[in-house]
């Protein structure tokens, strides 16, 4: 395998009172997939303000960051670009806005994508088969045990 660089991305994990989580259901390059909101760090921005900027850009809120969550342990090649090394964080988040985000919510901001919409799943009926991606599969296991 030639490497010839990293993808780092940052997700935020946005429970809502209902004791549900917010899943981000995306169309591009043509894939489906269903993931946590976030998405691509910025060469010479932090993880935290990428992950504000994420949430802003795509929802129109703003969070507060709650605590690390996960940050990825093994090698994990990009789905997109597979000369890249995938890098994921993961953070709990909070909002006051949360209560605000609808089911079935498209993106604020579609950056070319028609298909973007944000999903409340109950954590007691959040199963693997919810997300698409290997390292959201191992953070659903792991969300699931707290």
């Amino acid at each position: 395998m030639d490497l010839s660089g990293y993808n780092i991305r940052v997700y935020g994990i946005l429970m809502n009172n209902c004791g549900e989580v917010l899943l981000s259901k995306e169309h591009r390059f043509g894939k489906k997939f269903t993931k946590f909101p976030g998405g691509g760090h910025k060469l010479g921005e932090g993880l935290l303000d990428g992950l504000k900027r994420e949430f802003k850009e795509e929802l129109g809120i703003s969070i507060g960051i709650v605590r690390h969550f996960y940050t990825t342990d093994y090698f994990q090649v990009s789905a997109f670009d597979k000369s890249h090394q995938l890098i994921s964080i993961y953070y709990k988040v909070e909002s006051e806005e949360a209560e605000g985000i609808s089911n079935g919510m498209q993106a604020v901001d579609l950056d070319g994508n028609t298909e973007h919409q944000f999903v409340w799943k109950a954590l007691d009926q959040l199963g693997v088969e919810d997300v698409t991606y290997p390292i959201d599969k191992l953070v659903v296991e792991l969300l699931l045990k707290e």
